[in-house]
């Protein structure tokens, strides 16, 4: 279940969910800023994503590598200094139940429920933002998160988290695992509907002034 409601005409978030090669890749980013030049960029990470899967390029090493060679060149070109955050995770349903994920980038830390307890994933040492320098080879890392049937998967952009009051009062990531824990038995339209209401009715009267994006995926 994907959400995304753009800031301006033209968002700077991107995410993604591929079947390619029989590979399910789910990939979620977020350009600094908003508005044309951010959508811009965002529309080529998603371009350079799905051309290096339908090149059969397996190695996130490698394919993080090349993403962030081309975006580092064309912002150059662009006179830009716009970057984004962005991970790509890599779904594999397992013999008897259950899923893996591989994931690897740096972005919000993604949130796991499991049976109502909800874990943050820590992306901090997995990537680097893509776009910034000219080379993270060295900088790409790789981790796995084993899926029971029933547990729930939270993806997002700080365009939730960051939304503020008119007392510059944050949303913030410790309200939004209260409302997924609140809601995670419920359908996924349910969860994501549950999150976007609660975030408009803590910031209300004031309204997003970034970019939301919301991913939510359940194990069968």
């Amino acid at each position: 279940m994907g959400f995304l409601e753009p800031a301006d005409e033209v968002g700077g978030d991107y995410y993604d969910v591929l079947k390619c090669h029989g590979r399910v890749f789910i990939g979620i980013g977020d350009v600094t800023g908003h508005g044309l030049e951010s959508g811009v960029l965002a529309i080529m990470a998603q371009t350079a994503v799905r051309t290096l899967l339908a090149n059969h390029e397996t190695d996130f090493v490698k394919f993080f590598t090349a993403i962030n060679e081309t975006l580092f060149d064309n912002a150059v070109r662009m006179n830009s200094d716009k970057n984004l955050t962005l991970i790509l995770l890599e779904y594999e349903a397992q013999p008897g139940g259950g899923g893996l994920l591989r994931l690897s980038g740096q972005h919000e830390d993604p949130i796991v429920v499991r049976n109502g307890s909800v874990e943050l994933v820590d992306t901090t040492d997995l990537g680097f933002n893509v776009g910034m320098v000219d080379d993270i080879t060295g900088l790409v890392a790789q981790t796995e998160i084993n899926l029971n049937p029933g547990d729930v998967i939270v993806l997002y952009t700080d365009g939730i988290t960051e939304a503020e009051t008119k007392q510059k009062e944050e949303y913030g990531i410790k309200r939004l695992c209260e409302v997924i824990q609140l809601n995670w038995q419920k359908s996924i339209s349910d969860i994501s509907q549950a999150i976007v209401n609660d975030m408009r009715d803590f910031i209300s009267p004031e309204k997003p002034d970034d970019d939301i994006t919301l991913l939510i995926l359940r194990q069968k």
